[in-house]
């Protein structure tokens, strides 16, 4: 079943009350049949464009199935809220994942062939006497408004930037090199001028894989804005559990070298410290999870050291702790700064400020009028989130950033 796309001007922000009708009685059939459709949407994807996993799409994501999961709960979760506006605007879920895009160069044109195949899908799982033409087309008028929404917040991005839309990549040489004792490799490239961002933002960076797919992947900056280098780490993902490892990461480590050249993009994202000034902060991350954060202590410790800063952090071990001596660092460099480590494996509990297995948020004393920033995998981040939910921290105060594809879990 064919569903035109409708011009720019003609999607407004509501759906109509027939098409919510319709919605609202269908949602719980799109649920039940989500990861289906989700899975026959990406193959018929993929099979029509192939190069879209070869060249823009995580590999590791697919075969894991996480971002098909991703992009059912996205649109599901915007549904629900377009069928009960009384709902909190998932305005948060949109801004992730519009940084995202801009991170990757989505442009426009990319969504009516998310639809064509997304639709097909539908009706392939559904059958065509459920997806009736009124069916299609109030589902269709939910993929548009938040699909238009994106678009327009990825133009403003853009311009911000002041680019053409998905002109974001620059082909820039590798300054240094730095291995951390933990795994994780610390990237410089330059910048032809200056490069300013915000602190925890964060540049997707493209490398071609021995098979000739370029894939590309976000690492978090950990340096201070203002001058011409950027500085990003990388921790390679190793193979468990019939997952795969890391390519691009893995690749990184064993290939860059520096005076090579990597294509890497302008920085985007939207976890990041522009409140007011004098607020306390509350940093919270685990494993990878910890270089925003440290692009965070950074601009702190830069600008602004009289900063009341409360850091929180869980990892397996010391010897997995990326940037170890850098976050004691910055934070012995900063008045107001404080320190809390969880390791899983116990070994060094008893270390003031280290605790044995994981975090738990009982016992440890949160400025009250704190902003919290709070990164890691999905199934941390909520978490930690409902422990604070659970303090009396009031969630609006908490900007998350998930380093899975997974941004609906926190709508």
């Amino acid at each position: 079943m064919t569903v035109t796309t409708p011009e720019t001007s003609a999607v407004r922000d509501e759906l109509e009350s027939h098409h919510a009708e319709i919605v609202r009685a269908t949602l719980p059939l799109i649920g039940a049949h989500i990861d289906e459709i989700t899975k026959e949407f990406y193959r018929l994807l993929f099979e029509n464009h192939p190069a879209l996993l070869r060249n823009l799409f995580n590999r590791g994501n697919q075969a894991q199935g996480s971002q098909q999961r991703a992009l059912a709960a996205s649109i599901a979760t915007f549904a629900t809220h377009l069928i009960d506006p009384a709902l909190p605007h998932p305005s948060e879920l949109l801004s992730r994942i519009g940084h995202k895009h801009a991170s990757l160069g989505i442009t426009a044109d990319l969504y009516p062939v998310v639809q064509e195949n997304l639709f097909a899908a539908i009706v392939d799982v559904l059958g065509a006497d459920t997806v009736t033409a009124d069916v299609a087309a109030a589902w269709d008028r939910v993929y548009w408004i938040m699909a238009d929404t994106l678009i327009e917040l990825e133009r403003k991005l853009y311009d911000a930037a002041g680019v053409e839309p998905g002109d974001v990549y620059r082909r820039l040489r590798v300054l240094s090199r730095v291995d951390d004792p933990s795994g994780a490799v610390l990237i410089t490239v330059r910048a032809t001028g200056p490069v300013n961002f915000l602190p925890g933002q964060y540049v997707s960076v493209g490398v071609t894989m021995p098979d000739g797919a370029r894939q590309l992947r976000q690492y978090s900056l950990v340096n201070v804005s203002g001058s011409a280098e950027l500085t990003f780490a990388v921790k390679p993902v190793d193979a468990v559990s019939g997952q795969p490892a890391g390519e691009v990461s893995t690749w990184i480590r064993t290939n860059v070298c520096v005076g090579d050249l990597l294509d890497v993009t302008l920085p985007f994202g939207d976890l990041h410290t522009d409140g007011p000034d004098g607020r306390s902060l509350v940093l919270i991350s685990a494993g990878i999870g910890i270089t925003p954060m440290i692009g965070i202590l950074e601009s702190i410790a830069a600008d602004r050291p009289d900063t009341t800063v409360r850091v929180l952090h869980a990892d397996r071990s010391d010897g997995t702790h990326a940037l170890r001596e850098r976050q004691h660092e910055l934070i012995d460099a900063l008045p107001n700064g404080s320190v809390d480590i969880w390791y899983e494996d116990g070994l060094t509990a008893g270390t003031p400020g280290v605790h044995a297995g994981r975090m738990s948020l009982d016992g440890i004393d949160l400025p009250a009028d704190a902003d919290v920033y709070l990164c890691g995998g999905a199934g941390f981040v909520e978490a930690v989130r409902n422990q604070l939910g659970g303090l009396g921290v009031a969630l609006e105060r908490v900007h998350c950033e998930l380093f899975a594809p997974n941004d609906w879990l926190l709508s």
